[in-house]
């Protein structure tokens, strides 16, 4: 693995986002979380963690659980909710702690009150702690039932103060189709919010995109399986598909 230096890089974002599906700490495996498969990422995230990004974490729950799938079965829908929120809940203990592995102080911070294994979130509490170079996994959603760990990433990007928000998953980008089944999809570099709600191309849940189109936040969605991912978008290199308020995508 190459190490940079803050001399070597320039940094073209310093606080971050970061957004992981629960499914991205499988690996290789059907379900659960997968030790290899989470310190690769836990990895990655030190390297730009060591170049002075303050980064914040938010991490979905569907490698446990999927309360929509449970409410399609006759399960209440807020019960489901909440049964998926303790599980962004296991997913950041599991992060925190390959990320302290790595040597990475790394705090907790959930949406809802879990006295002994979570700091209660505060936007005053969650900033001091990345101006202190600590990284921060926001878990449990918003808090609240009907609203995506997308929603809530989406929040707490724009709560923070965050320059981008990036969305981490399987494939390189925003497609005008599903790349694995239509090989003659095409990839999108460029995108505005208005147009992913307009060609309803499912990036995130319409409530998500609009909170990023209104409070001017930008995204990139980008392919979290590639070495080296993380390091070229905090440098501006233009990966997988950037999303923002203004102007037309290409």
């Amino acid at each position: 693995m190459v190490r940079l230096t803050m001399s070597q890089v320039s940094i073209a974002y310093r606080r971050v986002l970061l957004k992981l599906s629960g499914e991205a700490l499988m690996g290789d495996a059907d379900f659960g979380i997968d030790p290899q498969g989470i310190n690769r990422i836990a990895q990655q995230i030190h390297e730009i963690v060591r170049l002075g990004v303050q980064l914040g974490l938010v991490i979905g729950g569907g490698n446990i659980f999927r309360g929509i799938a449970l409410t399609a079965q006759g399960i209440d829908r807020v019960s489901a909710d909440q049964m998926g929120m303790l599980a962004t809940v296991i997913n950041g203990l599991a992060m925190q702690d390959a990320l302290q592995k790595e040597g990475i102080e790394t705090y907790v911070m959930s949406a809802i009150g879990i006295s002994g294994l979570c700091e209660n979130y505060t936007r005053r509490s969650a900033i001091s702690h990345l101006e202190k170079g600590r990284v921060v996994i926001f878990v449990a959603g918003t808090g609240n039932p009907f609203f995506t760990t997308d929603t809530a990433a989406s929040l707490r990007a724009i709560e923070i103060g965050a320059d981008l928000m990036i969305k981490a998953t399987k494939v390189d980008g925003v497609y005008t189709a599903d790349p694995y089944t239509n090989p003659t999809a095409q990839r999108f570099t460029r995108l505005s919010y208005n147009q992913i709600i307009q060609q309803n191309l499912g990036v995130m849940d319409t409530t998500a995109i609009v909170l990023c189109r209104d409070n001017n936040m930008p995204l990139r969605v980008l392919n979290m399986d590639k070495a080296g991912v993380l390091i070229r978008a905090i440098t501006g290199v233009d990966e997988g598909t950037l999303i923002h308020s203004d102007g037309e995508g290409q």
